[in-house]
């Protein structure tokens, strides 16, 4: 019999094997970060991505997260560069979709998500031209660092948050854009 991977489940029982749980700050996570860096500098093609960052809730000293290692990479779009990084991610144990962030979509790979031992650690890799407005996620990051009242501010909806949504991750995601869109937009009133 077939293993099931991640897409062939269900967004419904994807939220109860994988729910919504914070965990407080873990001072491993950059460390996790770093390891996962060279893993894909090692294994990607150099050619097909110019930067890798760190981002997200666990690149936040202090921050409580979901433990999910997000990581922010630069590529081009086009059909043959994609078509090989998507193939090359696989290779490394990640699976892959494109994911709508606004009205911009951008690649999405992710790993550790085994409906057979579902408490590994996870990682999103989140892919895009540098000129993306995906990439304004490390002013928001660097403003939290800078800002530890509204990091607590974060972390507090955060945690509110994976209570109301623990088994609806999109719902969850959602739920936080508009914080995530008014701190950004202050960083970047700021540069």
């Amino acid at each position: 019999m077939k293993k099931k991977t991640l897409s062939d489940l269900t967004k419904e029982e994807i939220g109860h094997l994988f729910p919504i749980e914070m965990s407080q700050y873990e001072p491993n996570w950059p460390k996790l970060y770093e390891q996962e860096k060279q893993v894909i500098e090692m294994n990607i093609n150099s050619a097909l991505f110019s930067k890798i960052e760190h981002f997200g809730s666990t690149s936040v000293p202090g921050l409580a997260a979901k433990n999910t290692i997000d990581i922010l990479m630069a590529v081009e779009f086009n059909d043959t560069s994609n078509d090989e990084i998507i193939e090359q991610m696989k290779k490394i144990g990640y699976e892959f979709n494109w994911q709508n962030e606004g009205t911009t979509p951008h690649m999405v790979f992710i790993k550790g998500y085994d409906p057979e031992e579902p408490k590994q650690q996870t990682y999103h890799i989140h892919a895009a031209p540098r000129n993306h407005s995906l990439w304004n996620r490390i002013h928001f990051r660097n403003y939290l660092i800078a800002h530890p009242e509204v990091a607590q501010a974060y972390e507090e909806l955060k945690k509110s948050l994976a209570i109301k949504y623990k088994h609806q991750r999109v719902e969850y995601r959602i739920a936080k854009t508009e914080f995530i869109t008014e701190i950004t937009n202050q960083s970047l009133l700021e540069l």
